[in-house]
């Protein structure tokens, strides 16, 4: 599963398919969806997508590309599939992450660490679990 996923973050600008993935992981493809799902706690497509909008966070705040040459580079085909994913992953369009983020002087690794998207959770859901503590 560690070289599928390592392979995920060397290719994630490149197209990838889970049967070649599953092949890097000596699984079927259907049995590689559910291990990855059960050992990183998403799909595999799920986490390519949150490692592009990652980057793309990256080059929004490092650089002056248009937004398009960004969805470009990190691997979307598509400037609305880019949008609609930004959105939903960090909570603002990749227009609005641009004029909110300030460039910082620390290595881009830290960065990636302390701006990681995470998976954004509704007010009732945040009450459904406070009442099954």
């Amino acid at each position: 599963m560690l070289r599928a996923r390592d392979e995920m973050d060397r290719r994630y600008a490149e197209p990838l398919d889970v049967p070649a993935l599953a092949a890097i992981a000596h699984l079927s493809a259907s049995r590689f969806g559910r291990v990855f799902k059960e050992v990183y706690g998403e799909t595999p497509h799920r986490y390519l997508q949150r490692r592009r909008v990652e980057r793309a966070m990256a080059l929004l705040r490092q650089t002056e590309r248009p937004v398009t040459q960004v969805a470009w580079d990190v691997g979307f085909a598509s400037l609305g599939t880019f949008s609609r994913t930004f959105s939903a992953v960090v909570g603002c369009s990749p227009s609005e992450f641009r004029a909110q983020a300030e460039p910082v002087d620390v290595p881009t690794c830290f960065v990636a660490a302390w701006t990681r998207p995470r998976e954004r959770t509704t007010f009732s859901e945040k009450q459904d679990g406070a009442a099954a503590d």
